[in-house]
């Protein structure tokens, strides 16, 4: 009989793969659907709960697979709302996630790995390094955690789901496809719509073309300077796709009808928010059917970068607005938490020191 240990997290296995598991065992691969409808739609944790799946069925499940939920380790809850929970992984590791309201809905932001091997040098994730990649499931248990969470609260949906925690999504790209798969999936997954997930890249330029053949989410791209030097001391992965190939692979993407690419642009002062720099990204997107997200840099102990005077940053907006950009002032939500943009580091620290229940 196989352990607790030795057993695999069901919702790692991609609808194919569970119903080829089926096939072998001489079960009809549709039950893959019953099954998974359980365990996101429904939320069923137990293999006994799957009452329209025979008994002999459900104990072949117990004995192979395991169904957890993330371990929440700390949460902390900002004056804007703002929730950053800090999962604890089956190993010992930890990741966070972001639950940021808005208006009338939810949006999450997930992570895609432990750390991040890219090293930019604005972001909290990159100075811990790199340490693993997440699997589809754990990418997938951080959604379907939180839509339970959210919905046994009550009052607004969680609609919205970013890719903009821990990690570079595209360096690890299968598992974040697959859980995609499972996000975006009206019939046995969790039912977020396309037009509602959003992968952000720091420009893995082959990987975005995989991206646009391989999935229907939005497409957003950090590009966070306008020159090629600037660039590359921000986020070094420029040595390797540089801004002219940045771009042309935005130009190649294939765009869903009436959705734009989103370029992600953290203003530093004195770095990247000169009026200069405005104009010459008024140039670069010109080929591009893109919107802008402005974000002022979120100040964190030891970063050498500052935020932008309020009246730069409106004299950044205009000037591209004025050029006939949509473009918006992101200012990034949970600051005083440590759950703003580039601030995630998933560290037991003494911020979580306080009570269990403040995020």
């Amino acid at each position: 009989m196989a352990t607790e240990s030795s057993k695999i997290d069901i919702k790692d296995l991609s609808r194919q793969q569970l119903a080829d598991w089926l096939e072998g065992r001489g079960r009809r691969p549709f039950r893959s659907d019953q099954i998974l409808r359980w365990v996101y739609l429904r939320q069923a944790d137990r293999f006994e709960d799957m009452t329209n799946i025979g008994k002999p069925l459900r104990a072949d499940l117990e004995a192979a697979f395991v169904n957890p939920r993330l371990q929440v380790e700390s949460e902390a809850t900002s004056q804007d709302g703002s929730r950053k929970l800090l999962f604890r992984l089956h190993d010992g590791l930890h990741i966070e996630t972001v639950i940021i309201p808005e208006k009338d809905h939810f949006t999450l932001c997930i992570s895609s790995q432990v750390g991040c091997r890219h090293g930019c040098r604005f972001c909290m994730t990159a100075k811990g390094g790199f340490t693993r990649n997440l699997s589809a499931g754990e990418i997938v248990s951080q959604v379907r955690d939180v839509l339970q969470q959210v919905s046994a609260q009550g009052g607004m949906p969680l609609t919205n789901i970013v890719f903009m925690g821990m990690g570079e999504p595209l360096a690890n790209y299968d598992n974040v496809v697959q859980a995609l798969e499972v996000i975006t999936n009206g019939d046995y997954g969790l039912k977020i719509s396309t037009r509602r997930v959003t992968v952000s890249t720091a420009g893995l330029v082959p990987e975005m073309a995989d991206l646009g053949r391989d999935t229907r989410v939005n497409l957003a791209v950090s590009l966070n300077a306008t020159d090629d030097d600037t660039r590359t001391r921000l986020m070094p992965i420029n040595r390797k796709y540089p801004i002219a190939d940045l771009i042309a692979a935005c130009q190649a993407y294939p765009l869903p009808p009436r959705r734009k690419i989103t370029i992600e642009y953290i203003l530093m002062k004195g770095i990247n928010d000169s009026m200069t720099d405005a104009e010459r990204l008024v140039k670069l997107l010109r080929p591009i059917n893109a919107k802008i997200n402005l974000i002022p840099f979120n100040e964190h102990p030891g970063s050498d970068f500052k935020r932008p005077d309020p009246s730069r940053v409106i004299q950044f907006q205009e000037l591209l607005a004025n050029q006939h950009y949509t473009v918006i002032v992101r200012h990034s939500k949970g600051q005083d938490i440590g759950a703003a943009c580039g601030q995630l580091s998933a560290k037991l620290k003494t911020e979580y020191g306080g009570p269990r229940t403040e995020n």
